[in-house]
Parts: structure tokens; C-alpha cells; sequence
């Protein structure tokens, strides 16, 4: 359903009616920044990337051809200008305070974790992923794409996106175990 919705707002764009692309660009614009924030490490440049990234799709629209998802075109728009920005730059990557994970984290079964503090918890155990871990993670399960879609977003294979996000995962649920260690030091 999400698919055929992004086509209506795509064709709407394409047939000049380009008030529609607000819709588009209201739909994706805090994943968008996510990664771009998780990439680049700096809420400025994250921004700045975010909207050169729906500005350079805005101008693009007319060669997507709709046999991916839109929404994976618009992160690989996204990911490339970042990394290309990383390059250009050439930045030490520092870390991030402000990253904003989507309500999603707070439906995540996280056993052990108190429910009023999962999203935290989540958070703060995703600061400490590498960018492309971090991204994995994101684009999987808050943005629930599948590995296919994953691995053009990311230019893996298929069968690396899943051994990285198998890793990603793991190196997830070690972080999470100790920082509910230290939280339940700082409690007792």
C-alpha cells in the first residue's frame, strides 16, 4: 500500500503538480535525517544533507522507475551524498547525541529492558554501531525493508547485507547487555 501511495505522489510530481512532492518529503523526512545524522555526526550537516538529498530526488524523480521501492531510491540518494560529503570532507567521525529513532524502537520485544525505557536504551546502544551497522539496523527493522532493498540501499550483496546485519545485530544486543549491566550498578 505504502508502494502504490508513493507512485500516486510520484506521478502527481511528474505531471507538474510539484506541491505533492511536500507529501513525499513529510513521509521520509526523520528517516532521511537519521541517516544522514548517523553518517555525518553533526545535527548542521545532517540537516543541510537531508534536504540536498530530497532536493537532488525532487530533480531525479524522472528517473526512477518505480521497480524498487521509492523509499529505497531515496536512501540510496542519501547514503551516496552522504559518504560523498564524508569523502569531500574528509571527516573524523565523532559521536552523536542527537540521533532520533522513530517511535518504532518502543514496539521492539525487549526482554529485561523496563518499557518505559527501551526507546533510550535503543538509542543509546545504536550511537555506539558503526554508521553501516547502524544503518543496517535502522533500514531493518525501523524502516522494516527487505535485505533485497537493504542491499541496493547499501551496494552489498544480498547474502553480505545478512551476514553484516547478522553482526550488526549481535554487536546490538552485546551493547544493550552492558549497558543494562551499568544501569543496574548505578541502581543498586
Amino acid at each position: 500500500m505504502e508502494q502504490k501511495d508513493d507512485i500516486y505522489y510520484i506521478e502527481k510530481v511528474k505531471a507538474g503538480q510539484t506541491n505533492y512532492f511536500s507529501y513525499i518529503v513529510e513521509r521520509y523526512q526523520d528517516i532521511v535525517f537519521s541517516i544522514a545524522m548517523k553518517v555525518l555526526k553533526n545535527r548542521e550537516d545532517a540537516e543541510e544533507m537531508a534536504q540536498e538529498s530530497f532536493i537532488k530526488a525532487y530533480k531525479s524523480l524522472h528517473t526512477f522507475k518505480g521497480t524498487a521501492k521509492f523509499s529505497t531510491w531515496l536512501y540510496r540518494i542519501t547514503y551516496n551524498n552522504c559518504i560523498s560529503e564524508v569523502r569531500k570532507r574528509k571527516m573524523h567521525f565523532a559521536s552523536t547525541d542527537d540521533v532520533q529513532i522513530a517511535d518504532e524502537a518502543e514496539e521492539m520485544n525487549l526482554d529485561g529492558i523496563p518499557e518505559e525505557n527501551r526507546a533510550q536504551a535503543i538509542k543509546a546502544a545504536m550511537d555506539k554501531l558503526p554508521e553501516d551497522e547502524y544503518t543496517l539496523i535502522l533500514l531493518y527493522y525501523f524502516e522494516e525493508q527487505s535485505i533485497e532493498e537493504i542491499s541496493k540501499v547499501t551496494k552489498l550483496s544480498e547474502s553480505n547485507t545478512k551476514v553484516k546485519l547478522f553482526r550488526a545485530r549481535k554487536k546490538l544486543y552485546t551493547i544493550l547487555n552492558e549497558l543494562m549491566k551499568d544501569e543496574l550498578y548505578t541502581i543498586l
